[in-house]
């Protein structure tokens, strides 16, 4: 499915939802049925054939739905007879409408058909303009007459990574100020200029997922000078200039929505089963899936002892802003934030996340909590009745309700909302098995309630002002514009006194842009009681005035945690000499207990570090042990160079905590210094032990990282071969050799097959596509036989397993579950790599959650085809050096250094220039079922085990 693409565990399992398009008994007022709030009723409005495959939606200002359509999705996956497609025409936009009022659509139009439109993830209608989101495009189609064909096409932004890939470019909204704002995914790298000629320069160690994807790399830098990884949200100007970073390191956010004040939220699907998440999006921050350079994934900088939640979006790094709500299992989609009153005042102000791998829409309703949010999730909408959870607990291989995958939701004209549903049997990045390519949208209203799009005549100002008020966010703007241009600050005015303090939140980005007297108007709202409106009316004045100083100092001595983080967020490009004051300021309010604060103050002083400490350092106490909590909090964030001694001494200080010392560690570890380093492998030899096992742990990861130049590590020496090495290296030679006999040939194949090492290099070379035919069969005869069993895993990545024998799906389906047997199992088969509840390790994706994503069906298929669909991120290496050892694993760093973690959770670090060869491997690491000696019930019992099956009555 393509909206946000979780995959799960396919990194050693594979998975798949594959289910059967046979009937099961499931009422008939259920299949087209959202279970939705007592007060709310749902309504199928359009299904196929008025559309396909909807991959995103956008509302007009005649109420009318625009959907982009993404039939031709992955064709490389599939062969042109197996689904629908569009014989090479690209996909569509189609424009859905109600005519009769009957609440259900009834006309459908294609609005264009465009062959630069492969699966596009995004679109927006604003005013004239059709902006539809299409890696490595940003289209702009143009509607000069209102005839619903486009008259000119411009490409606006080129140069975004992933072209028919998940994690790409996303759409755009426009904003409460007038700007476009949009984001893209991991899918690097993004090599854009805009219209003014700025470049933004960004990417990371991922690549894959499709065949045009084929290179990235992280710490690459921007034309701001920074250096921007992975995910990102960005804003500019409607014609494409001023393109600016306002948020980074995401893994595959779907879309980026904006509240009337200006706040960005979103989820992000994980690579795991228990970690996605939704979050409020701080401007500059920093999301946390790669390292701070995007040369590593979460995985290689993963610390002893660290939950899965917490290192997978490192939130114990200074300069990570915080994850906020842990949703668990899914694949988030679209989201909105809903500011209409026609579904009743208690949804005001609700921000909506479609969740396509759980069949269910989450409801948050955010409230300020120091400088971030807080935020209690709740599941508003679903396929399945009382609880999402209901399908974990019984066999929904054929239930077709858990084929509804919310792709986007929107707001309608009239303030209902619409929901678009990709429907398909499949949730993840890889292929679609729903082959008619169907689709439906839904639509939510009052109970009892009939709700007609209004009439908005934007040729008048009270026309326009509905259209600013309206709950359709792009519809808003044609509002906005033509108030601007019509310049009645009058009727603007008289907005903030509205009922609803969203509009209020409109009128003041319109009247900062209304000239000088309109200015004046938003500085008065400095003296409001509302934080909310102080902090829209801050940033509305930080796009129009060209200082922004005097306000931000007068807001400096706020007590609202909020108000100050804005104010530090903005002083990041303003030189210390002429912020030190505010910065001061901020500093002394400042408890160090507050993320979301800490990072905005980091922002602040971002690349002014030193500066500031120096500054500062005299007015501290000058025995560091005797540092209260908030300097030390704020040292660990900013972590000078000049820091080091002090911070080495509070890492070391025996009368400080556990976690006092831990933190002046974790303050060293990120200084890109010598000093640092030589105080850190001081602190191996500390007497206090929790020191200095820390204190080795870092030195062992960041010599391979951000400190692999700073000291001489080793002396290089040629390596001396061991030799068992030297033996097979031998025998290498004579399996080229063709002037020995065949069966001489064939003894070396043997030996190498059968030994750890051959086995080894023989992988290497079937990776180079360098096995000599004649002695494929003889290799595949023994390598299954390996001691290693990484290499009988990885073996039939390239050789056929001999009297291989296929497990039935079908047939350990209908056999009955034995719980403890299937315990047993699990603790011999897969606890080695993967954890359930409290057992196990932790080297392949949790499965102690595995019932919230698969049922008995869908697991058995991904048990026994674990190579079927591999993660994103998780296709194995092999990878050989210039001394001739071969390593495999997964790829979680690219840098000069390429970290692999193993089939036993070790990390190895190499350099790249000790690199001969490096392959990516087509198969999963994880073994087949036949491989491991298991049979058809064998398989049953893990099922039952993994999912508690059955369960009691």
């Amino acid at each position: 499915m393509l909206p946000s693409k979780k995959v799960l565990l396919r990194a050693f399992v594979g998975f798949t939802f594959i289910f059967s398009l046979a009937s099961v008994s499931i009422p008939d007022d259920d299949k087209n049925k959202l279970y939705v709030p007592d007060d709310l009723e749902a309504t199928l409005w359009a299904e196929t054939p008025l559309l396909h495959n909807p991959t995103n939606m956008d509302v007009d200002y005649k109420g009318r739905v625009w959907i982009t359509e993404a039939v031709d999705y992955r064709n490389f996956n599939t062969k042109p007879d197996e689904r629908i497609n569009n014989e090479q025409k690209g996909d569509r936009i189609v424009i859905l409408e109600d005519t009769d009022g009957d609440g259900k659509a009834d006309k459908s139009k294609v609005f264009v058909q465009d062959k630069d439109l492969i699966a596009p993830l995004g679109i927006a209608v604003i005013g004239k303009m059709v902006v539809v989101s299409a890696a490595p495009n940003l289209i702009v189609y143009t509607d000069e007459n209102g005839d619903d064909v486009p008259d000119k096409k411009e490409i606006l932004l080129t140069g975004f990574g992933g072209l028919d890939h998940d994690h790409a470019l996303h759409s755009v909204i426009a904003g409460p100020d007038g700007n476009w704002h949009f984001n893209t995914g991991n899918a690097g790298p993004h090599h854009v200029t805009d219209k003014s000629g700025w470049t933004l320069r960004s990417g990371s160690s991922y690549y894959g997922g499709t065949p045009y994807n084929r290179s990235n790399q992280g710490n690459q830098k921007s034309d701001d000078g920074r250096v921007w990884v992975g995910g990102l949200a960005l804003r500019m100007d409607a014609d494409g200039k001023n393109l600016k970073v306002m948020g980074h390191n995401f893994r595959n956010s779907y879309e980026v929505c904006l509240d009337s004040y200006g706040n960005m939220w979103q989820n992000d699907n994980d690579d795991q089963v228990i970690t996605c998440r939704v979050s409020y999006l701080m401007e500059g921050g920093n999301a946390g899936y790669f390292s701070a350079d995007g040369t590593r994934f979460w995985q290689a900088d993963r610390r002893p002892g660290q939950e899965m939640f917490t290192a997978h979006w490192h939130q114990d790094d200074p300069g990570v802003q915080p994850a906020i709500d842990n949703t668990g299992a899914g694949s988030p989609t679209g989201i909105m934030f809903y500011e209409g009153d026609a579904l009743g005042e208690k949804y005001r102000g609700t921000l909506l996340s479609c969740e396509a791998g759980r069949n269910v829409i989450f409801s948050y309703q955010p409230v300020l909590q120091g400088g971030g949010y807080k935020m209690e999730r709740k599941n508003l909408i679903s396929s399945f009745p009382a609880t999402d959870d209901y399908y974990i607990w019984h066999d929904t291989s054929e239930d077709t309700r858990k084929w509804f995958r919310p792709s986007d939701i929107a707001a309608g004209t009239d303030g209902s909302i619409y929901i678009a549903d990709w429907y398909d049997p499949v949730v993840g990045g890889h292929a679609m098995h729903d082959k008619k390519a169907y689709g439906r949208i839904f639509r939510i209203t009052p109970k009892g309630k009939k709700l007609l799009p209004p009439v908005l005549n934007l040729s008048n100002t009270q026309g326009q002002i509905e259209a600013l008020k309206n709950p359709a966010i792009n519809v808003r703007n044609t509002g906005f514009e033509a108030l601007l241009k019509g310049k009645d600050l009058k009727a603007v005015k008289k907005l903030l006194a509205d009922s609803n303090p969203f509009v209020q939140a409109r009128a003041i980005w319109l009247l900062s842009k209304m000239e000088e007297e309109g200015v004046k108007e938003v500085e008065k709202l400095f003296d409001t009681d509302n934080t909310n409106l102080k902090i829209t009316a801050f940033r509305a004045l930080r796009q129009v005035k060209a200082d922004i100083l005097p306000f931000a100092e007068k807001l400096s001595h706020e007590t609202n945690t909020a108000i100050r983080r804005e104010v530090a967020i903005a002083l990041r490009d303003i030189p210390l000499e002429k912020s030190s004051t505010i910065v001061h300021n901020l500093v002394k309010a400042c408890t160090g207990q507050d993320r979301f604060e800490l990072e905005a103050i980091g922002q602040a002083l971002d690349g002014k570090e030193q500066a500031y400490y120096e500054l500062v350092r005299p007015h501290l106490a000058k025995d560091p042990l005797q540092w209260n909590d908030a300097t030390a909090s704020l040292l660990w964030r900013l972590h000078p160079v000049g820091a080091v001694s002090d911070l080495k001494l509070r890492a070391n200080a025996k009368s400080l905590t556990t976690s006092q010392r831990k933190q002046a560690l974790t303050a060293l570890a990120f200084v890109n210094d010598k000093k640092a380093v030589t105080a850190m492998l001081e602190l191996t030899k500390s007497p206090l032990k929790d020191v200095s096992e820390q204190a080795f742990w870092w030195i062992n990861f960041r010599k391979t990282n951000d400190w692999a130049n700073l000291m001489n590590w080793e002396q290089a020496t040629t390596t001396k071969l061991e030799p068992q090495q030297k033996q097979m290296l031998v025998y290498e030679k004579q399996l080229f050799d063709k002037n020995l006999t065949v069966a001489a040939r064939e003894k070396a194949a043997k030996k190498m097959a059968e030994d750890v090492i051959g086995g080894k290099m023989l992988l290497s070379l079937a990776g180079e596509s360098r096995i000599p035919k004649e002695l494929k069969s003889v290799i595949a005869e023994h390598i299954f036989n390996n001691p290693d069993k990484s290499i009988r895993m990885m073996a039939s990545d390239y050789f056929n397993r001999p009297n291989g024998k296929e497990i039935s799906v079908s047939l350990a389906l209908n056999m009955p579950s034995d719980t403890k047997k299937g315990y047993e199992i699990f603790r011999k088969n897969c606890a080695s790599c993967h954890k359930f509840d409290k057992e196990g390790a932790e080297i392949g994706p949790e499965l102690t959650l595995i019932g919230k994503k698969f049922d008995k069906s869908a697991l058995l298929d991904a048990i026994v085809n674990p190579s079927a669909s591999m993660a994103f991120g998780y296709e194995p290496w092999i990878i050989t050096t210039r001394d001739k050892n071969t390593y495999y694993g997964f790829l979680v760093g690219d840098g000069e250094t390429v970290t692999l973690k193993d089939v036993a959770g070790q990390l190895k670090s190499i350099k790249k220039n000790e690199i001969t060869s490096r392959k990516q491997l087509k198969n999963s690491l994880m073994p087949e079922p036949s491989s491991l000696g298991l049979k058809e019930k064998d398989l049953s019992d893990l099922a039952g085990f993994l999912l508690q099956l059955p369960l009691p009555e």
